[in-house]
């Protein structure tokens, strides 16, 4: 399950990132307000399992993968866009 929220909240950083840097406010204030609890679970979850490294293991590597994966996403549609511009 920490996989695929590290995944998630790589995507929820992103979109973070992109809304404080574009300067809208409320939105990265919503966005923020969601990302704590996305951390409250995960704190939570390695708290509860201290000791247990593939914790650890699995929630890095959903957060590589979900960095990745925007990260591939945006590139797409920013070529997308310019390609669209040269029309």
């Amino acid at each position: 399950m920490l996989f695929l929220i590290g995944i998630l909240e790589m995507a929820i950083i992103s979109a973070w990132t992109k809304t404080v840097s574009e300067e809208k406010i409320l939105l990265s204030g919503i966005i923020t307000f969601g990302n704590i609890f996305v951390w409250y679970y995960v704190l939570q979850t390695l708290l509860n399992d201290l000791s247990n490294w593939q914790l650890i293991f699995w929630y890095a590597l959903g957060c590589t993968t979900g960095t990745m994966l925007v990260t591939s996403i945006f590139n797409y549609l920013k070529k997308k866009q310019v390609a669209n511009k040269n029309l």
